[in-house]
């Protein structure tokens, strides 16, 4: 089985997929004339902007739905990871792909509006919906919306809720199966409880852990300020390969730091999409440049979070090509949440264990609820018609089950699972975006048009050429007229 799965991740994860990340975040800044700095303003504003309704939620709670998938384990445990086998440098490529990530985000998040529908009284988008409707191929459509489900309906939940349980196992002696069923009672009731029960959980529990959490990042970086000159020049020449101990490993820095980045901010995988198309706003720019901001949250303030209190405190090990250690600070600590248990240990004695264990707890659990609600997406787009109640059911049940086990397996194989499951869909929905880039281009220079006249854009597909935006073209006036 492990071999089998790191035979997958290796051609999955190969130099091609990752430079062709980067490649493609750098094509959509440049075309886009790097949107995440012109339009930083926009971003803010209109992330409180908006109502929900009853076929869809507030732009505040679509981003919460987006930075719940985005915020998880890949957080703590994925950032430490990052800097044990890619160095300090990893941090800076981390940075870098979140950087132009944040246009890919824009051009799917975008799509998911262009090309949202209203099934069941719900608004439903993605890039199952925007393949179909945009490109026209069906069987892609269908392959993505597969490919979704078992990514993180089964194989990713399990990264999460064994961070979990690793966590609260060392911090208070929890039994990972005490742990597991724990999880699956708490996220049965929120997803039993449909999408409104979601976006309102995460609309309060997200904001208040991410800033917990940067609020104790930054604490330990003041108690440690005279290591900032340091840890910056460290981190720098690591990612160019200009420092004399990690030189050497300028390749997997470059590798592990936007592999992590990637699964940690979710630029480009698409899973962002699916919770942009749930917004109640007039244009899709809208929620595209509110979702571009959500990779900023992410990786520039809460993976940054985890770096600095790692580097500044000197907290971690690096292991080398040849598998010794060019740094061995943590003499028989895994790579991993115990790093930055050990930074937090150095200021606050006694303390670090037990925070970075409810962290990770509130981080992974609203990813886990951030999945599901993918998953139910992309059933919902493959039962158009049909009464799926069952499958739905079903998706449930998977799911919880997928977590319980999860709770209670090697670390390594669910990392190495999630990896196999999140590369599939990274290079699907990669290929699609690039395929659809004109509407979104033409998306955003409407927008700007409108804004440079003083309006409140408005989308109109039918003046702008776009075929196939059938929610603008037939509903989009009523449901305004019943939102205000």
């Amino acid at each position: 089985m492990e071999n089998v799965v790191s035979f997958l991740n290796d051609l999955l994860w190969s130099s091609v997929m990752i430079y062709f990340c980067l490649g493609v975040g750098l094509l959509f800044s440049i075309i886009t004339r790097f949107l995440q700095v012109r339009h930083f303003k926009d971003m803010i504003k209109l992330m409180f902007q908006g109502k929900s309704s009853d076929a869809g939620v507030s732009s505040f709670q679509a981003l919460s739905i987006a930075l719940s998938g985005r915020v998880g384990t890949g957080n703590i445990a994925g950032t430490a990871t990052a800097i044990a086998f890619g160095g300090p440098g990893a941090v800076f490529w981390m940075w870098m792909i979140a950087f132009i990530g944040a246009s890919s985000a824009f051009i799917e998040s975008t799509l998911a509006q262009i090309y949202k529908v209203k099934q069941d009284g719900q608004y439903r988008g993605g890039p199952a919906y925007y393949i179909e409707k945009g490109i026209g191929w069906k069987w892609y459509a269908v392959l993505f919306a597969i490919s979704s489900i078992i990514a993180v309906g089964l194989l990713m939940p399990g990264i999460q809720s064994n961070s979990i349980a690793t966590g609260l196992k060392n911090a208070f002696g929890l039994s990972p199966t005490l742990t597991g069923i724990l999880l699956v009672a708490l996220i049965g009731a929120i997803i039993f409880g449909g999408v409104k029960r979601i976006a309102t959980v995460a609309q309060y529990v997200v904001p208040f852990m991410a800033l917990a959490y940067i609020l104790l990042a930054l604490v330990i970086m003041v108690l440690n300020i005279t290591q900032l000159p340091a840890v910056f020049a460290l981190i720098i020449k690591s990612a160019l390969g200009f420092d004399s101990a990690f030189g050497g490993i300028l390749g997997m820095a470059i590798s592990w730091g936007v592999k992590r980045g990637i699964y940690s901010n979710e630029a480009g995988q698409g899973t962002g999409a699916h919770a942009a198309a749930a917004a109640e706003v007039s244009h899709p720019a809208k929620q595209g440049l509110v979702q571009a901001f959500s990779i900023y949250i992410d990786t520039l303030l809460v993976c940054s979070a985890t770096a600095f209190m790692i580097l500044f405190t000197g907290m971690y090990n690096t292991v080398g090509k040849d598998g010794r250690f060019i740094v061995e600070n943590l003499q028989g600590v895994e790579p991993g949440p115990g790093y930055t248990q050990a930074a937090i240990e150095t200021v606050f004695p006694g303390f670090g264990a037990s925070f970075v264990a409810i962290a990770l707890f509130f981080f992974a659990f609203t990813t886990i609820m951030a999945y599901y609600y993918i998953a139910e997406t992309n059933v919902a787009y493959l039962m158009r018609g049909k009464n799926g109640t069952w499958l739905m059911t079903g998706l449930k049940i998977m799911l919880l089950i997928a977590t319980f086990y999860g709770a209670v397996r090697t670390a390594d194989l669910a990392w190495a699972l999630g990896d196999v499951g999140l590369g599939i869909m990274v290079w699907l929905n990669l290929i699609a975006i690039l395929i659809l880039a004109k509407p979104a281009l033409q998306t955003l220079k409407d927008y700007e048009e409108q804004k440079q006249q003083g309006l409140d854009p408005v989308f109109d597909p039918i003046k702008l050429g776009i075929k196939n935006a059938d929610y603008w073209v037939h509903d989009f006036k009523r449901d305004e007229e019943r939102v205000s």
